[in-house]
Formats: structure tokens, sequence, C-alpha cells
């Protein structure tokens, strides 16, 4: 495989990062090279969190993708989703959860979000058949919390064929980086999502 580029996004206390290394595990048990960079600094004040994420056969240089080149963007949040877009390549493919998280700013200004302009925005600037908007909120209702979100979409995301990762080759890395008493409670997530 030529080098995959992915972007993973959200805010603090999704998982984005934990997403994010479930898959870097899942590639380099494959074999391949794999390089990352995150945006953490204001994850504890539920801000923005992203992951640049590139692997592959072909050797990698440099961590971050440009403008206009990942191959897969996976959000955790709509609106950081559609922050996230000038990265994706034109026939890029989106896998993005619908459930919004109030951004502080609107919050203290009184201001409604709901997520609902954000998905209506992505429905018209992704390339028909490359979005996939998943209803996050199905872990809370299905499986009782919402803290597995993260590997909910990475269940998606493999689904989507544009992770370039079986099933199998996420599950595999689980527990590697999955606390034991956690682990069921992920594998399920993982198998609603997928």
């Amino acid at each position: 495989m030529s080098i995959r580029n992915v972007i993973l996004c959200g805010v603090g206390g999704q998982g984005t990062i934990l997403a994010s290394k479930l898959i870097a595990a899942a590639a380099m048990r494959k074999g391949w090279h794999v390089m990352s960079a995150e945006t953490i600094g204001m994850a504890q004040r539920g801000g923005s969190v992203y992951s640049n994420l590139r692997f592959g056969d072909d050797p990698i240089h440099a961590p971050l993708i440009g403008r206009g080149e990942a191959d897969l963007l996976i959000g955790f949040e709509p609106g950081e989703t559609v922050r996230m877009l000038p990265w994706l390549k034109p026939d890029g493919q989106v896998v993005a959860n619908t459930g919004a998280v109030m951004p502080t700013v609107a919050l203290l200004a009184g201001q409604t979000y709901d997520g609902k302009t954000m998905c209506d925005y992505l429905r018209q600037a992704v390339a028909p058949g490359h979005l996939l908007l998943c209803d996050g909120d199905r872990c809370r209702r299905e499986l009782g919390t919402a803290r597995v979100l993260n590997v909910f979409l990475l269940g998606q995301a493999v689904r989507s064929g544009a992770l370039g990762l079986t099933e199998a080759d996420v599950a595999a890395v689980f527990p590697d980086l999955i606390k034991p008493r956690f682990l069921v409670l992920n594998q399920q997530s993982f198998e609603l999502g997928r």
C-alpha cells in the first residue's frame, strides 16, 4: 500500500488520541511505516483535538498532512469535521459523528448549537458517495455509554474501506492498548460501528 493519510478530529474527552493509537498500532503490526502527530493542548478544556496519521509501505519523512492530502477524515464532532475539511483530498472519504458538542464560546454566549447545520454543510461539501454520517449516540442507547464513541467511529471507518485496514487488523491491537476491564465494551462498540 502506498502512503495512507488519515486525520482524526474532535474535542477533548472524545477519545480521538486512543483511536489514532489503535490505527497506528494496527498499521505497525502489518509491518508498515507509521508516523503521527497530535495536537492536544486544549483537550482538557473541551477544545479541539486532532491527529495526523500517515502509514504505508513507502518510507514516510514527515508526520503532518498537507491541505488537500487526507485520504480519510474521521470526525468525532461535526463542527470540528467541517473545520478540517480543507485537508481532505477532493475524492477523500469522511466518516463523521452527527452528535454535536456545544462549544464553550457558544455556551457562554447563550447560543444554541446542535450540529445539524454542520452536517448539512458536510452533505454539500463532500463528494457524493464519500460521506458516512454516523449516529454516535447509538453507543449510549445500545451499550449504555458514549465513552466508546471513538471505537464505534473506528468501526465505521473500517466499514467504509477508506482506512485500508481490516476488522481483524484493528481488533488484534485492542488488548495491547485498552485496559482489560474496558476491553469487552470496546469490542462491542467496534462491532456496533462496523
